[in-house]
């Protein structure tokens, strides 16, 4: 299967990010080195808009866990299957744990699936509840220091490795790298695992079917296209993206995205107009 060329993937999902970055501050930081079979990367989003009017960032959604630590509002989140908006007030900072795509299994120890839109509690999984852990964490000055404690949480309940885990991994790479794979039948055939098999997997592994995973990165993928002015005419692009209903890809870039394509549009030739001003 060649690779197809295409233009850079937004930033991890996270939406307008040229303009956020005018309200907060997000950084990402590798965890210690025996956490990374598990864990993508920690995240610290910090921000003061002190006087100024709230903010709120919409991010899409992606096959990963999170555990995010917060102040009264810690928890370990499932993948959310639509796209999700955090609102920024006052002053305040986040820690958050991405967990590869079937990277919290081996901690959960159940199928995934049933964490999916949903969130738990920190103890079981951390031995700490909420409430201690952000006292623990946010009042850190320094972001080395914060790192440290949750290698350490983290560190001090390490489950074995799961072969399983670089096998999903995989195949997700796969579908993100390859726009022309649009079919779980396709993937199927390059995985060698029956369609049954595979979406077993997902189910215990991701908390999403492979379908839904495809179908999040190749909406990603035609928002990348609109974004630079490279995208065929609508129902073409919905073709080339595996949909045979025009109607259904607009369902779902709205689903996922938060707009219709047609919006979507007239946003972008909005900002290419500014940028030209």
């Amino acid at each position: 299967m060649q690779q197809a060329s295409k233009p850079p993937r937004p930033s991890m999902g996270v939406l307008n990010l040229p303009e956020g970055e005018k309200k907060f501050l997000l950084t990402r930081h590798a965890p210690a080195e025996k956490l990374r079979f598990f864990v993508k990367h920690y995240w610290i989003v910090e921000w003061d808009l002190s006087g100024q009017p709230s903010y709120q960032q919409d991010v899409l959604p992606n096959p990963c866990v999170n555990m995010v630590v917060e102040h009264r509002k810690t928890a370990i989140f499932g993948v959310s299957p639509v796209k999700y908006s955090h609102l920024l007030e006052g002053k305040g900072k986040v820690f958050g744990v991405k967990f590869k795509p079937g990277g919290f299994y081996p901690f959960l120890k159940s199928p995934v699936s049933k964490l999916t839109g949903q969130s738990i509690g920190t103890l079981d999984i951390l031995g700490i509840a909420p409430r201690q852990l952000e006292d623990n964490l946010l009042s850190l000055p320094g972001t080395e220091d914060m790192i440290r404690v949750m290698d350490t949480l983290l560190l001090g309940r390490l489950p074995n490795q799961d072969p399983n885990v670089v096998v999903l991994n995989e195949l997700i790479d796969q579908i993100i790298s390859h726009r022309e794979l649009t079919t779980v039948k396709q993937l199927c055939q390059y995985a060698q695992m029956s369609m049954r098999t595979l979406q077993r997997a997902f189910n215990q592994y991701v908390g999403v079917s492979p379908k839904w995973v495809i179908q999040l990165y190749r909406l990603q993928n035609a928002a990348e296209l609109l974004d630079y002015g490279n995208a065929p005419p609508l129902p073409e692009l919905a073709a080339e993206l595996g949909y045979f209903d025009q109607s259904h890809f607009i369902r779902d870039f709205k689903a996922i995205i938060g707009i219709t394509p047609e919006e979507y549009i007239r946003r972008c030739h909005q900002r290419q107009n500014l940028e030209a001003l």
